[in-house]
């Protein structure tokens, strides 16, 4: 339980209070990260849903369905994810591009940065509903956990956090490798099943549609650890971000197949 309050007082606006700070319930919560995302993922598939089924077109079922994970996280992905492509894009060294993104405002990379992810989510969203409620429903809920299951995978050990206080360095290092390993093989395969919704095709492409976020999401990790030296909490936001909107546009590509 310890573990559960942990992932959704951190990760969501949820009404969860937070009982311990330790290093073993930050391990436990960050294990528990991708069930956070199910609830965001259910509750944004839950409104888009219900707005196909009232007579609203996929454009508009896409817009809410954007929109709900970045209320229920009060921005705070978003924010991480601006703050983090400031920061890179600055090209200053990790000690000022840390201090660039600890700033309350948003420079010219991070808004072009949202502009950009947000368009591709909605975009990615409306031809998924443009199939189906289903489709875009299921979709929803893959991505959401995708993304928290991104920050299981960036918690785990040797990758060290940018700072010594915050979120990043309550978390960094707390997952075991071959644990975290475990929870992401077990969260694909769930989405798989999802997927197995529309036949065995769409549980491969479901599956894939994870990895696929998974992969893209590492890869902003390792130039992140690279460039600062670790992780933080506005990398967490961003590492997020990337995994959703990653695996969306996967599952648009393979549409088709």
């Amino acid at each position: 339980m310890d573990g559960i309050r942990f992932a959704f007082g951190t990760l969501t606006v949820l009404p969860v209070r937070v009982t311990r700070w330790d290093r073993a319930a930050a391990r436990a919560g960050m294990l528990c990260a991708p069930l956070a995302g199910l609830v965001v993922g259910l509750l944004a598939a839950a409104l888009g849903g219900l707005l196909m089924l009232l007579g609203s077109g996929p454009l508009l079922a896409a817009v809410a369905t954007a929109a709900a994970p970045a209320a229920l996280t009060r921005g705070l992905h978003l924010d991480g994810l601006a703050d983090t492509a400031d920061g890179l894009g600055s090209g200053k060294p990790a000690d000022d591009a840390l201090r660039i993104m600890k700033q309350s405002d948003i420079g010219p990379f991070g808004v072009i940065t949202l502009l950009f992810v947000l368009l591709a989510q909605v975009a990615a969203l409306t031809e998924l509903y443009g199939q189906g409620w289903a489709h875009g429903a299921v979709a929803a809920v893959v991505s959401g956990v995708a993304a928290r299951l991104a920050l299981t995978l960036a918690s785990r050990t040797g990758v060290p956090a940018a700072r010594p206080e915050g979120l990043g360095a309550a978390v960094a290092e707390v997952v075991p490798v071959r644990i975290g390993l475990a929870v992401a093989a077990v969260v694909t395969a769930v989405c798989a099943a999802a997927g197995a919704l529309f036949g065995a095709y769409g549980a491969v492409h479901h599956a894939l549609a994870v990895a696929a976020g998974l992969a893209v999401a590492h890869l902003l990790l390792r130039h992140c650890v690279r460039r600062f030296g670790g992780v933080s909490g506005d990398v967490f936001g961003a590492l997020a971000e990337t995994a959703a909107t990653a695996s969306l546009v996967a599952l648009v590509l393979g549409q088709g197949a």
